[in-house]
């Protein structure tokens, strides 16, 4: 596997570029092009959009490095990535996730799903907790569910949880909708081979759409 970072580069077209990046079907279609083409490959790559100096730069976990056919790319040096990981070990980390439960065989945002549950819609706006505490609480909720399955754990008040989008995007005549959240903080490795699998594989649904990639690095 590779760690490689990508930042686009000056063009000549750089608006359009950027506004069809703002679409995150495009943007994956666009990041699929930094890799030879193969006719049956699927995805086999994990990404994060993050902005620096007002333009896109990506981070891309992949098991093939990536290539610039384009030429709109800075692509930093791809870096192995073979993490060497221990129980008990303390990691800082950042998390792009769409967090999801299931209700009735569906996927619902934590976030939604939790409005609906205490009646958010028909509350008095004087009585409606604050956003930004029902997103706390609902994303920590489902992070503490992701722990459990892939081998760490956390405190609560070592996590912060931000940055809630709702994204709509098109695939030809289909409508896609997906929600993200970001975590960032500290955790604790307690089980290495399931949260090396977590690493390489992504945390949760929409990775497509650059979700699930988590990125940590030693304290």
């Amino acid at each position: 596997m590779y760690l490689t970072r990508l930042t686009l580069l000056d063009h000549p077209d750089l608006r359009a570029i950027v506004q069809q990046l703002g679409d995150a079907y495009r943007e994956h279609q666009m990041l699929w092009r930094l890799f030879d083409p193969a006719p049956d490959a699927g995805r086999d790559f994990l990404y994060r959009r993050d902005v620096h100096l007002g333009r896109p730069r990506y981070f891309i976990l992949s098991r093939r490095p990536p290539v610039n056919p384009l030429g709109l790319w800075r692509i930093d040096p791809p870096k192995p990535f073979a993490p060497k990981l221990q129980a008990g070990q303390k990691l800082a980390f950042l998390l792009r996730a769409n967090p999801v439960v299931r209700r009735s065989r569906e996927r619902h945002d934590v976030v939604m799903d939790c409005k609906k549950r205490i009646g958010w819609s028909s509350m008095p706006a004087e009585q409606r907790p604050a956003l930004p505490k029902l997103i706390r609480v609902s994303g920590l909720r489902w992070l503490q569910r992701q722990a459990r399955d892939h081998g760490f754990r956390f405190r609560p008040a070592q996590v912060r949880v931000d940055g809630y989008r709702q994204h709509r995007t098109r695939r030809g005549s289909r409508a896609i909708h997906f929600s993200t959240l970001d975590f960032t903080g500290i955790l604790s490795v307690t089980d290495p081979e399931l949260f090396r699998k977590a690493l390489l594989q992504g945390i949760g649904p929409a990775k497509a759409f650059g979700c699930g990639l988590l990125l940590v690095r030693r304290l």
